[in-house]
């Protein structure tokens, strides 16, 4: 098992409880999708996944860790990738280049190192040719596919993807949908495009009242 929740509960203060008692289980190489409404705590689950959050109750194994303190989540944290759904929330450095080699960078590559990773990410995304181009005039399909190559940089064996196919056009759908179809990776898909999930997930979850449930 990659990832374990056991009991797990969260809230925004107590007059805003999200998760309670939630429990996930996510195994090697298996795709995992979470539906739910707004609000329903999706984003809010993938969050406490990589120690972006601290839950108020319960326990997140990782690669058969314990995980409770930044520093259990820093040690895992390089094997785990998170897509966010806003690609403005994740991209920072002025070319796309940059961006994508920051990962490698901070895992402790050369910067000869990171170019090439960044190059061949790039390059998987199909985005070849744009590592000079500057990051906030990209469109927001190549926002979106630029974020990936940064998540794929970092050789994770977990990808933690939340809504990565909202507000794209055809084209880029097709194309961010046999990316992600394609990789070997365990996965936890946040998701409210019923195509996309039918080609990607084997399992499908709905977040209801603070759980997870068939």
């Amino acid at each position: 098992m990659v990832i374990a929740a056991q009991d797990l509960s969260f809230g925004y203060g107590a007059e805003r409880p999200v998760l309670s008692g939630l429990e996930l289980a996510l195994h090697a190489g298996e795709s995992v999708g979470i539906v739910g409404r707004n609000g329903s705590g999706k984003t809010t689950l993938l969050h406490l996944l990589v120690g972006l959050l601290k839950p108020a109750g319960g326990r997140i194994e990782i690669f058969g860790r314990p995980c409770e303190r930044e520093k259990d989540f820093q040690a895992v944290r390089g094997r785990v990738g998170l897509l966010f759904q806003d690609a403005d929330d994740q991209l920072f450095c002025p070319t796309v280049e940059e961006d994508v080699a920051f990962g490698p960078l901070n895992q402790g590559k050369s910067r000869q190192e990171a170019r090439a990773i960044a190059r061949r990410s790039l390059a998987e995304v199909g985005l070849a040719g744009f590592e000079n181009r500057i990051t906030h005039h990209l469109s927001g399909g190549e926002k979106k596919l630029v974020a990936l190559a940064g998540v794929l940089a970092m050789q994770p064996e977990v990808l933690l993807l939340d809504e990565p196919t909202s507000n794209l056009d055809e084209p880029t759908h097709e194309r961010v949908t046999a990316i992600i179809a394609a990789l070997p990776q365990a996965k936890v898909v946040v998701t409210h495009d019923a195509a996309f999930m039918a080609r990607v997930v084997q399992r499908r979850y709905h977040l209801s009242d603070g759980r997870l449930s068939p």
